[in-house]
Formats: structure tokens, C-alpha cells, sequence
């Protein structure tokens, strides 16, 4: 079980193959189990884990970048719990359940991995650009104690009561002078009238 390269110049990534011992490092394979490309960070390594466990049940001897790759994704683990039950040390269910609870944390150490790797390479490029990084989202706890003062109203309600007193005088002294208008308007309209009854007598 080894590495059979692939990829451009100064670009490689690797296919990991069972290949006769004998066969040139990339040429006839007899089946191909996974990829591994090392330029990314972390290294992104997909791997069938069952067939991987059956060809070293087989006898399959892996380099020791294979073997390195098989300890990282839990191959060699599960091996390891096989042998306590064929020893009788625990069931098969038991076995199952621990190489599936390893799997799982391996599995969110890693998309962990990928998440730093990623906001790390932002604030690379937004300090390459010039312009700062967004500000980190607050937690839910910092949100909580900021959003608790807010609720205490007695104090704000205050203010509110007392705009709506000044209102109320500013509403009057608008509505006064209107009234003030129509009182000047008639008397106008009348006095043409009394001008118009001199007139007839």
C-alpha cells in the first residue's frame, strides 16, 4: 500500500493504491482506496477506511506515510479493537460503538482545523487589501447582559411622559391662532354687507 503521485509541477497531490511490490511507483495498481493532497491546510485525506482495514487483514505492508495516514484516520484503531474481540476482551457492538465515537471527535477536531485555517487566510487577505476584518459576532452571553439594561423602562418612560405634556401646549398654540384667522375672516365678509345696506337706504 503506498502513494502514487500525481498533480503538476511543484503541485502535487497522491493517490493511494495497493500495487504489487514490483510495479514502477506510478504505474498498474491493483485497487486505489483513497487520495491525499498535502497542499492544503490541514492536509485533505479521503480515504475508504473498510477497504483500507481489509487489505491490511490481508497482509498488506503500507510505507510509513501510508501507515502515518492510516494511524491519522483511525484504521489501525479500529484494527486494534478487532483484535480485543477476537480475544473476547468486548463485543463486536461495543467495538462498533468506540470506533464510531473516535471517528466522530477525529472528525470535528478536524472541520475545527478547517475553520481556523480558513479565518486565518481571511485576515491575511484583508490585511494584503488594506481593509480591516469584520468584528468578531458577540457572544450569547455578552448580548444577554448588554440587552438587560435596556428593559429596565421606569427611567425612559419618564422622558416619554413629559415630551407628550410638551406636546399637548405646542398642539393648542397651533390650533389658536387658526381660530384667530377665522375670527378675522368674518368680520370681513360682513362689513361688505352693512356697506351694501347704506347703500339702499
Amino acid at each position: 500500500m503506498r502513494l502514487q503521485r500525481k498533480g503538476r509541477r511543484k503541485r502535487p497531490f497522491y493517490h493511494i493504491v495497493v500495487a504489487d511490490g514490483r510495479a514502477p511507483r506510478d504505474g498498474r495498481f491493483i485497487e486505489r482506496l483513497g487520495s491525499y493532497n498535502p497542499m492544503t491546510k490541514p492536509a485533505t485525506i479521503e480515504i475508504d477506511r473498510d477497504k483500507a482495514f481489509d487489505w491490511l487483514q490481508k497482509g498488506v505492508q503500507p510505507t510509513d506515510t501510508v501507515r502515518a495516514i492510516l494511524r491519522f484516520k483511525g484504521v489501525y484503531y479500529k484494527r486494534h479493537l478487532m483484535r480485543g474481540v477476537a480475544k473476547g476482551a468486548l463485543t463486536e457492538e461495543q467495538a462498533d460503538a468506540k470506533y464510531q465515537e473516535w471517528i466522530d471527535n477525529k472528525e470535528a477536531k478536524i472541520a475545527a482545523r478547517f475553520e481556523q485555517s480558513a479565518a486565518e487566510h481571511a485576515q491575511l487577505l484583508s490585511k494584503l487589501s488594506g481593509t480591516p476584518p469584520p468584528p468578531p459576532a458577540p457572544e450569547p452571553e455578552e448580548v444577554a447582559e448588554e440587552t438587560a439594561p435596556a428593559e429596565e423602562t421606569p427611567e425612559a418612560e419618564a422622558p416619554a411622559t413629559e415630551t407628550a405634556t410638551e406636546e399637548a401646549p405646542a398642539e393648542a398654540e397651533t390650533e389658536a391662532p387658526a381660530e384667530e384667522a377665522a375670527a378675522e375672516a368674518t368680520p370681513a365678509a360682513e362689513q361688505p354687507a352693512a356697506e351694501e345696506e347704506k347703500k339702499e337706504d
